[in-house]
């Protein structure tokens, strides 16, 4: 039915309104819902004995069905004449008291004072749509004028935000105290309802107080009866109604059918607190999955400090993990650090009325919702250390339990909280013990049920006791085995010293297993960020030494002015640095650290034999085209390896030609390989603290790029 205006300047027209309501004809035209829906919240602030101004009244029912539950003290005002007419007409027998008059809300002519409620059921909305508000402006002037000390403006609103925004600042300028309250949905309106929205409806209560207050009173309400919240500024009031709004579309959109290419998520935050409590994703199974009938909906819940495995923290993961579960719809839920959870039945029944606003469309109203999770387990999770760095923000050190049993510390910045910036092993006591005796005797892993024993204490001034022979991350896996393309080609190499420039210093994972394990290795690390280097030292234990040493500078600098002072040259040069720009199509390395410039000099920073070593990780294929080529223009050769299940490639790029140049993976690696693999096993003596790494598993997928 084409009733609803084409452009919302004309919401405030008179002659658009007069044009509805003679097209309409009788029927009621009940915007943003009716008396059954609203009555609660109206009950709260409208009183049977209160004097109520009704701006733009419209056909609407409401004030017909406020009359017959008590309410007589009724002025009903319009712009619309036809609207005026038929009303007066429609209640002159029924509803004798109830008055209805052609009345601008701008300039009524009553008296000051002489109304205790203001009621507006989306005429501001109508107003507010002009321009600049200026009909808007004029309407709550007129409105504050009419209004007694200790009245009520009752204001029924989408609460869009220029609408919420003119409404707050008059009245709050003013002194007076501002309410929202965010009401429910009904969840079985008519799909053909005038009253359906995608958004919620607001219910703005602003009250005049003879002296303002010397603070803002800016509250928030879930609900009719829900506790108001207090908010300290205008903006924070703007950002939750915002937030609600968010939530309102995503239920709608959920609601509409399943959609297994997209996965909407949201935060539930802790109602005392405001801190964010867990982070719900949704992710659809695909309309050619055969899933069993009744098998509608389920709840995942991640164990704590997993939440950025591959299998939970990527789509791709959550896919297959939906797919594993095989449910029409599958909400994985993962906690928030710094918050306390008892166990698995006490957040079944924290979450359950939530989730249940997410079902899929066609659920059974009693259907059973399962809460699904790891064996039953809760995960563990121990925030040993925070901190804020001046150029990457805070910062959270944290322990947690792998799918393996084993403890891990990680580095973790908030502003990408879903990203583990470094990870390093820890030696648990058990493992530390078991060390020390046979090799043939090792100690089981813990169980799931098992609370993990503690790792370290939160005291930083004790190291903690990080295993330096693991590499957690695949792509420091492998970069350490492409030392073995330094033995390509000369058979002098061996017993050569290896001098490395790494760029990126991160936990200090890399740089100290090259320089405990590789023999002869001199490892110089070029970090940007005071924060990192401390944090490396403090939480994951990194020794720099005569032989591992750290140079605090921009590292496009630093290259530039080795390269500029001459008489430097390395071995390798490793790129391992992030970018903090989450819009770029590539977030390893930043733009600038593969620009053909900076390439170049890189190039003639290595030594005859040297290798330029990239971690990789872009999403944009043409920008990766575009880096590969840069790259092949100024290396002959350039290899690459792929991290099964990342984005991550590591490249490998040769100063030198070399004899295969157009046939491939060099024929003699897997016998390089093999022979770094000898030479680190004979630098550690084969101790409790021998590396755990297996070099030609790590360059099996090397291929030409």
């Amino acid at each position: 039915m084409s009733l609803l205006p084409r452009t919302a300047e004309e919401l405030s027209s008179a002659d658009y309104w007069e044009r509805f309501f003679r097209k309409r004809g009788e029927k009621a035209f009940e915007w943003y819902g009716d008396y059954h829906s609203l009555c609660g919240v109206l009950h709260k602030y409208i009183k049977p004995p209160d004097q109520v101004l009704v701006v733009g009244c419209g056909n609407s029912e409401l004030s017909e069905q406020l009359y017959d539950v008590g309410y007589r003290q009724l002025t009903n005002i319009d712009i619309s004449e036809t609207v005026v007419s038929h009303m007066n007409q429609r209640n002159a027998e029924r509803r004798p008291g109830l008055t209805f008059q052609l009345i601008d809300a701008t300039q009524t002519g009553f008296e000051d004072g002489s109304y205790q409620v203001a009621l507006d059921k989306s005429t501001f909305d109508a107003m507010a749509s002009e321009e600049e508000g200026a009909l808007a402006k004029r309407m709550l002037t007129e409105i504050s004028r009419v209004l007694a000390v200790g009245g009520r403006y009752v204001c029924i609103t989408l609460a869009q935000e220029h609408v919420v925004r003119l409404a707050v600042d008059h009245f709050s300028s003013a002194g007076w105290a501002i309410r929202l309250h965010c009401l429910a949905k009904e969840e079985d309106q008519d799909s053909d309802s005038d009253s359906t929205f995608a958004l919620p409806v607001f219910v703005l209560v602003c009250t005049k107080f003879r002296q303002p207050p010397p603070f803002l009173v800016l509250e928030m309400c879930l609900g009719e009866d829900g506790a108001p919240k207090r908010l300290s500024t205008v903006p924070d009031l703007l950002a939750a109604v915002k937030e609600r709004q968010a939530y309102a579309l995503l239920q709608q959109k959920l609601r509409g059918g399943t959609d297994s290419a997209s996965s909407p998520s949201l935060t539930l935050c802790h109602s005392a607190t405001g801190l964010p409590r867990y982070t719900l994703t949704v992710q659809d199974s695909p309309p050619s999955a055969k899933v069993p009938r009744l098998n509608h909906f389920a709840i995942f819940i991640v164990p704590q400090g997993r939440e950025s495995d591959w299998l939970y923290g990527s789509a791709e993961g959550r896919a297959q993990l939906a797919a594993s579960a095989n449910f029409r719809r599958l909400v994985v839920v993962s906690m928030h650090r710094d918050q306390e959870y008892q166990d698995m039945q006490a957040i079944q029944a924290e979450l359950s009325p939530m989730v249940m606003e997410l079902a899929p469309p066609g659920m059974p109203a009693n259907q059973q919702v399962p809460f699904l999770s790891v064996g039953g387990d809760l995960g563990w999770r121990k925030v040993v250390g925070k901190g804020l760095s001046e150029l990457t923000g805070e910062y959270s050190v944290e322990d947690v339990r792998g799918e393996d049993g084993n403890l891990y510390r990680r580095l973790i910045f908030l502003k990408n909280d879903q990203l583990v910036q470094s990870e390093s092993r820890l030696r648990t006591p058990a493992k530390a013990s078991a060390a020390r005796k046979k090799k043939n005797k090792r100690k089981p892993n813990p169980t799931a049920s098992q609370a993990p024993p503690s790792a370290s204490g939160s005291d930083p001034t004790s190291p903690p006791p990080v295993d330096h022979s693991v590499l957690c991350c695949t792509h420091h896996e492998v970069m350490v085995a492409g030392l073995a393309l330094l033995g390509l080609n000369t058979s002098g190499n061996k017993d050569q010293p290896i001098s490395v420039l790494l760029v990126g210093l991160g936990g200090g994972g890399l740089a100290q297993f090259v320089h405990d394990f590789v023999p002869s290795s001199q490892v110089d690390v070029v970090e940007l960020d005071p924060a990192v280097l401390d944090l490396a030292k403090t939480w994951f234990e990194f020794q720099p030494s005569d032989r591992l040493r750290v140079t605090l500078d921009d590292g496009l600098a630093h290259i530039a002015s080795l390269e500029s002072q001459g008489g430097h040259s390395y071995d390798v040069i490793m790129f391992d640095v992030d970018s903090k720009d989450p819009s770029l199509g590539m977030s390893c390395p930043p733009p600038a650290f593969v620009e053909k410039a900076l390439l170049e000099k890189v190039f003639r920073l290595l030594s005859s034999r040297g290798v330029f070593m990239l971690n990789l990780v872009c999403r944009d294929t043409s920008l990766r085209q575009k880096v590969m080529g840069t790259l092949r223009e100024v290396f002959p050769r350039v290899f690459s390896r792929p991290i099964e299940g990342e984005v991550n490639d590591v490249l490998f790029c040769l100063r030198e030609a070399g004899k295969d140049k157009d046939t491939g993976v060099p024929g003699e690696l897997k016998k390089a390989a093999k022979s770094l693999q000898g030479a680190m096993r004979a630098h550690s003596d084969g101790g409790p603290s021998s590396p755990h790494i297996d070099i030609a598993a790590m360059l099996e997928d090397l291929m030409i790029a």
